[in-house]
């Protein structure tokens, strides 16, 4: 199986290395992941994966298909259930638990993980695209931090005057789920389930991600 496990984002701190410079680094709590189901290839599914679960959640707060789901690998529901792509017919069997400690039996320097990204709401064009705005000398009124023209009124040849897709505007803003490939795995901490990741990863502190082997590295 490729090293790859669920976590939870827990915040930033820093390390010091022999030579004592510093290393800002965010702790994950990964795992103990539960392995829900198996897919291979050979079988009816036609593809190889395992189906990881991280986080108890309440019975009474979860789905009866779920806490069955669940109940085949004798284990409580999870919050966080994730499916992890194989190249092979994994070797893992159903209710197997996963812990940080793959990381470091398979010496794994470098990690992608994935998340999903701080929710802004609705940003304008300025916020959003990272626009510079109107002058904001005299001659604007009222329009410093506008985007500027966004269609023409005529009709040009082969095009109409409705405004073109991809066009960057005001709108939703973060809360989209990003990967940050190629992050050094500064430590491993098996006693207290912990990752030690370089730098920031996606997401707000307690959301949850996915590390995995890196892909480039």
């Amino acid at each position: 199986m490729i090293p790859a496990i669920l976590g939870k984002k827990i915040g930033m701190t820093q390390v010091f290395e022999a030579g004592g410079q510093r290393i800002p680094v965010t702790v994950v709590q990964a795992g103990p992941c539960v392995v829900l189901q198996v897919k291979k290839a050979d079988g009816r599914d036609g593809y190889n994966a395992v189906q990881l679960g991280f986080d108890d959640i309440k019975p009474h707060r979860s789905r009866l298909p779920d806490i069955g789901h669940a109940r085949k690998a004798k284990t409580a529901p999870k919050r966080f259930v994730r499916e992890i792509r194989l190249s092979e017919a994994p070797s893992e069997d159903v209710g197997q638990t996963i812990t940080v400690e793959l990381f470091a039996q398979e010496k794994v320097g470098w990690v992608d993980v994935t998340g999903t990204t701080k929710g802004k709401g609705f940003q304008g064009a300025m916020r959003r695209w990272g626009f510079g705005g109107q002058p904001a000398s005299h001659g604007t009124e009222r329009k410093h931090r506008s985007p500027g023209s966004i269609s023409g009124r005529a009709t040009n040849r082969g095009t109409s005057g409705a405004g073109k897709k991809g066009r960057r505007m005001a709108g939703h803003m973060g809360a989209r789920q990003r990967t940050a490939s190629s992050q050094q795995l500064v430590g491993v901490d098996p006693e207290n389930n912990t990752l030690l990741i370089r730098g920031s990863i996606p997401g707000a502190n307690g959301s949850y991600v996915i590390v995995r082997k890196a892909r480039k590295k």
